[in-house]
């Protein structure tokens, strides 16, 4: 990572590993959910169905009637998690399956465990579909749609009282990245970037990685940082649940839609346990219980997608990677 220069910023540079402890220690404190009136809460989430996985713990492969489920992106903040597990507990319910969460924090990582069986099926961002498509074979099973459409965009946003008005401003400035493999939170920008014959480590003065769209939401409203790339989703939910936050923010760029982020199934689950959870997730918006959570999520009903939907992204992650092989 480049060192941060804050050209034309009168305040003295922080070295980076000051700069970098004052951050992560914003996002301690501001790592608690965004708030919703009690009645939009959620259900507690019952932690006892959490698998939380170490290098030396994984779920056991081939057992027949657990479905190991990853939620690797969310298209909901992480104040709607809990509609999450209620999704899990109702496919458990429909499919007659016991369906075991499975705890990751890194789009590689649930990547890693679907290639490897260990996982059945997850919720990923559109970036690491088309990559675990292209290395192993993952597959698409079927895609939400919210806001009237199975798509989303990418936001670069800033203080709402930055003097930042467009991309180029953010130059030498601070930036937030979600996920290094997030399509949304860092391969939009830094295709945009691309374009301008630069990388994030030429363009910024210095990036960080939140690992959560809302919490790079946060950052830049409490100016943390001066700007971040966001999932349209994440911010369109907040905006309508907090919009205190949103409002604290300034949206400068809108990128070119992208196919939603998927659901997926690991290579060689059974024809019989993916017909299960496709007709449990497409029954959904026709069964009360499964509106409800649908609508907590903020999302109408699943579909059935195709793979194609996903090739902007194809050709932007092949675009950053000719560009940064010329370095």
């Amino acid at each position: 990572m480049s060192s941060p220069s804050r050209k034309g910023d009168s305040v003295p540079a922080l070295c980076p590993s000051t700069r970098t402890l004052i951050f992560l220690m914003g996002l301690v404190v501001f790592s608690f959910p965004v708030g919703c009136s009690s009645q939009d809460d959620p259900k507690p989430i019952d932690m006892d169905k959490r698998v939380v996985l170490s290098p030396e713990k994984t779920p056991s492969k081939g057992q027949n009637n657990v479905l190991h489920f990853a939620v690797g992106a969310m298209i909901t903040p992480t104040e709607g998690f809990g509609y999450y597990r209620r999704l899990l507990d109702y496919l458990e319910e429909k499919m007659g399956r016991d369906v075991e969460y499975v705890d990751r924090k890194e789009y590689a990582e649930v990547n890693a465990l679907l290639e490897s069986g260990y996982i059945d099926a997850a919720f990923v961002c559109s970036g690491p579909y088309v990559t675990g498509h292209r290395q192993f074979g993952l597959e698409l099973l079927l895609a939400p749609q919210a806001y009237g459409a199975p798509v989303y965009y990418s936001y670069i946003i800033v203080n709402k009282d930055s003097d930042i008005r467009e991309l180029e401003d953010l130059r030498g400035r601070t930036f937030a990245f979600t996920d290094p493999d997030s399509n949304s939170g860092r391969l939009s920008p830094t295709y945009i970037l691309a374009g301008m014959g630069e990388t994030p480590d030429s363009f910024f003065g210095s990036y960080e990685f939140t690992y959560a769209h809302d919490k790079s939401i946060e950052v830049v409203a409490r100016n943390l940082v001066d700007g971040a790339a966001v999932d349209s989703l994440i911010w369109d939910y907040i905006a309508r649940k907090n919009p205190e936050l949103t409002d604290r923010t300034r949206i400068i760029t809108k990128s070119e839609p992208y196919g939603i982020p998927p659901l997926v199934v690991r290579p060689g689950l059974p024809e019989n346990v993916k017909a299960e959870l496709k007709s449990a997730l497409l029954d959904m918006a026709h069964d009360p219980r499964g509106r409800e959570i649908l609508d907590g999520m903020m999302i109408e009903r699943f579909i059935e997608t195709e793979d194609r939907a996903y090739d902007t992204i194809r050709e932007m992650q092949a675009r950053v990677a000719k560009v940064e092989s010329e370095e």
